[in-house]
């Protein structure tokens, strides 16, 4: 739901879009129009509410170690804004930054595709576009990891197969590790660095 498009109509609207209210105008939402941080194949990642006015500007990217049951597989990651509720919006209004996808064929180059090996795990790099954003105190930074984001980009058939000959579909089951030895993790740039968020 928006995002940095500057065409798509109808089908997608670009630019700040709340993140928790999908409506019928919504290209696939369907009722009962719950927010995207409800759904299964969702991982959000949240702050506590901030302390303090935090600003963000810079390169945003995600570091992930994932699994997965397919030989091709997407990643993609979405930045947020979580305000607090408020009168106008009672659950808040999670406003997306930026978001960006890898396709894992590519996670060693993009001049050269690699399968992948179902089971093993790696290490991906998912870079979204720059962004700057003041995050007020009272609000949350969140970040959202899936493995789609349609119509935004476009569907990974999760075969292998090259796009503009695939003819089957496949269903990915995808593990985003995060323990000690797979530390996944966002990279940005915060004013005041780390600790700006304590």
């Amino acid at each position: 739901m928006g995002g940095q498009v500057t065409s798509g109509e109808p089908v997608m609207s670009g630019g700040a879009y709340d993140q928790n209210a999908p409506d019928a105008r919504v290209h696939g939402a369907g009722e009962p129009y719950l927010p995207l941080d409800s759904r299964p194949d969702v991982i959000s990642l949240t702050t506590p509410p901030l302390e303090r006015d935090v600003v963000l500007a810079g390169p945003v990217s995600a570091t992930l170690h994932i699994s997965t049951s397919a030989p091709d597989t997407d990643f993609t990651i979405k930045l947020i804004d979580l305000h607090p509720p408020n009168a106008d919006y009672p659950h808040g209004f999670a406003m997306n930054l930026t978001d960006g996808i890898v396709r894992c064929r590519f996670h060693r180059s993009r001049e050269h595709p690699e399968l992948l090996t179902p089971g093993e795990v790696y290490e991906i790099e998912v870079t979204a576009p720059d962004t700057a954003n003041l995050f007020a105190a009272g609000h949350r930074i969140r970040l959202d990891v899936s493995s789609s984001n349609f119509p935004r980009f476009d569907v990974n058939t999760n075969t292998g197969e090259p796009e503009a000959t695939a003819r089957r579909t496949a269903v990915a089951a995808n593990t985003v590790h995060m323990d000690a030895r797979h530390p996944s993790h966002l990279n940005i740039w915060l004013e005041g660095g780390p600790s700006a968020l304590r």
